[in-house]
């Protein structure tokens, strides 16, 4: 995956950042380029997505930048600029060009000018506060361009209530239906403690790296990275500091070919009816020979009872070597074509079937993960422990770490099919699409056979027949997975 990573270093002294080491999790990241004697020849990649990582003094000066060019353009302060930026997104040229065929229409949508109806509601040259219902000086009175004039002492009370809720830039007027922001020029001195102030700075900040197209925070903890891209799109991030992996558009985890409103859906209906567990036996099945209880300790899908040798699918319990070529049947769930002529009851029934057969996938792949990274955490020490004993140097033994790094990155995108399959009308696109998904899990099932056997190679360098096997096996996989993406992400 290329990306640019040009802005990776940070000052310590930077607001808002810290000094501490990164330190990485033990679970390896499926997306890490792997090596290169087993890399992809297919020269398009679906994911290749290019992003900068900005520390928070780049970001402050890729804003600071629009903000100028806005300010000048508009002729109105860096501060009202800001907000005229915020409402609409960032988009300069857009603003530029609105500007031009309505200047007053512009400020006023960016409630920076105020309205003819705001107007009207003006107190007039009454020297009474709006709020607290005083008589004060004339020189105590503070009001926006709406000229809605309250005593200083309310004006004080009314921002530091805000920033104390976390508010930034829309702090607005006091006066009722009048929806004027106040710039942060006029807000800063009124805020009484410079504590205060920095809370305040530090939410226009976040408002402003939100409210912006092409910027995204970084959702790791305490982490003050801003993510830059030209194009947003729903694709793959990766933070420089704190390795957190993400989708740009919506900050969630990466889930190519789901898309964000889908997978937003997905997760709240598993939340919803995470009852639904108890119906699924996540752990233990009994062989479907001899039917001795068998626990799944790996990710493979593919199981052979310890007792009978017999080889079946765990999804589907069946036989494994009729499996490749009932694979398409395995993972496709079927429709019931009769149910809209049946009872709400029976069709209840069928949502819940559907639902619990594309649920059962989903958190099967997630635990699969969860084992393979252990699998991987194996193969690593094996490694280690092999050089250590001249069996072979690191080089020799790579392909293993490669091809479990290749298995958890295609597993990930396997498991974020099934919510994809799950919201797709019934069709010809969904018949392909299952293919496709069916084509992809088998190569997956292949790999992780493979990958779990070389794991237990006790001694000696690796035959060219086992390592050439292995590597084959990956550039199938990766295949099937880039194929399904090509056809199907952002469609």
């Amino acid at each position: 995956m290329s990306v640019d990573m040009s802005s990776q270093a940070s000052d310590s002294n930077e607001e808002f950042e810290d000094d501490e080491d990164v330190v990485e999790g033990d679970i390896p990241d499926y997306y890490e380029d792997l090596d290169d004697d087993v890399a992809v020849e297919e020269p398009f990649d679906p994911e290749k997505y290019q992003f900068n990582c900005l520390t928070y003094r780049e970001s402050q000066k890729v804003l600071s930048e629009e903000v100028n060019n806005v300010a000048s353009a508009l002729k109105v302060s860096p501060a009202v600029a800001k907000l005229v930026l915020v409402h609409f997104h960032w988009q300069v040229s857009q603003i530029l060009e609105r500007y031009k065929s309505n200047s007053s229409q512009l400020l006023c949508e960016a409630h920076t000018q105020p309205t003819s109806t705001c107007r009207s509601l003006t107190a007039g040259t009454s020297l009474q506060c709006g709020v607290c219902l005083q008589l004060v000086r004339r020189d105590s009175l503070l009001s926006l361009p709406c000229q809605h004039s309250f005593c200083k002492g309310c004006w004080e009370q009314h921002c530091t209530v805000l920033v104390k809720d976390g508010v930034g830039v829309e702090i607005s007027c006091m006066a009722q239906e009048c929806s004027l922001r106040m710039p942060e020029d006029f807000v800063l001195p009124l805020l009484p403690s410079e504590e205060l102030k920095d809370k305040y700075r530090r939410y226009l900040f976040r408002d402003y790296v939100e409210s912006h197209f092409q910027l995204q925070l970084c959702p790791g903890a305490d982490c003050p990275i801003v993510i830059q891209v030209q194009e947003p799109r729903a694709r793959r991030v990766q933070c420089s500091r704190c390795q957190e992996v993400f989708c740009f558009k919506c900050r969630q985890m990466y889930h190519a070919p789901t898309d964000c409103a889908t997978i937003r859906k997905w997760l709240t209906k598993c939340a919803d009816d995470s009852e639904t567990a108890n119906y699924i036996s996540a752990h233990t099945k009994d062989c479907p020979k001899c039917n001795i209880c068998i626990e799944k300790n790996g990710g493979c899908n593919h199981m052979q009872c310890s007792k009978c040798k017999h080889d079946f699918c765990w999804m589907c319990l069946g036989d494994w070597k009729t499996h490749g070529s009932e694979y398409y049947e395995c993972s496709r769930y079927k429709e019931n074509p009769d149910i809209v002529n049946q009872s709400q009851q029976a069709q209840a029934r069928e949502a819940l079937k559907k639902y619990l057969f594309y649920f059962e996938r989903w958190e099967n792949h997630n635990k699969s993960l969860q084992l393979e990274a252990q699998t991987y955490q194996r193969i690593q020490e094996k490694i280690q422990e092999r050089v250590m004993n001249n069996l072979g140097t690191w080089i020799d033994w790579q392909y293993l770490q490669n091809a479990a790094k290749l298995l958890a990155k295609c597993r990930y995108t396997l498991q974020y099919t099934y919510p994809y399959a799950y919201y797709m009308e019934s069709g010809p696109l969904k018949k392909l699409f299952e293919y496709q998904q069916a084509q992809l899990e088998a190569e997956i099932e292949n790999l992780s056979w493979k990958v779990e056997r070389a794991d237990t190679y006790e001694r000696g360098e690796p035959s060219a027949n086992d390592r050439g096997d292995l590597e084959n096996q990956m550039h199938i996989a990766e295949q099937k997975r880039r194929t399904l993406l090509k056809d199907f992400h952002d469609t």
